[in-house]
């Protein structure tokens, strides 16, 4: 059975390390908008700069309310959770960021159809 949701881009390997549940929570610099909280979305799985691949729909996520880190020491603390390290490309750097955590996850590879817009961040009516 498919069904129709609004998607979120995730890059590979962070799409991966979450389907794997290795990743809990999500980083980003902005808080979820408060209408994707609880609701089902489709990952669509971007290729970054370590995929060999073009962008494709990889799962499901739900995500519970996101939350500010307020410090670095506090952002490190939590790595064993969200796998950003120093040394990342989305290292701690001043501004913000917030942790989305994941509440549920399930894996669904389908490709995206032929001229499907997949948005800068976000996605409406992903087919999974």
């Amino acid at each position: 059975m498919t069904k129709k949701l609004p998607g979120i881009n995730i890059q590979y390997p962070w799409s991966q390390h979450i389907l794997s549940g290795k990743k809990t929570i999500e980083t980003r610099t902005y808080p979820i908008p408060r209408k994707f909280i609880g609701q089902e979305l489709a990952i669509i799985e971007t290729p970054g700069k370590e995929g060999n691949f073009k962008a494709r729909i990889a799962g499901i996520i739900v995500f519970g309310d996101s939350f500010e880190y307020r410090t670095k020491q506090q952002f490190y603390a939590d790595s064993d959770k969200h796998l950003v390290t120093a040394d990342s490309a989305y290292a701690w750097k001043s501004g913000r960021k917030f942790g989305w955590p994941v509440l549920r996850v399930e894996r669904r590879e389908r490709k995206l159809p032929p001229g499907f817009k997949k948005g800068i961040i976000y996605a409406k009516d992903v087919e999974v």
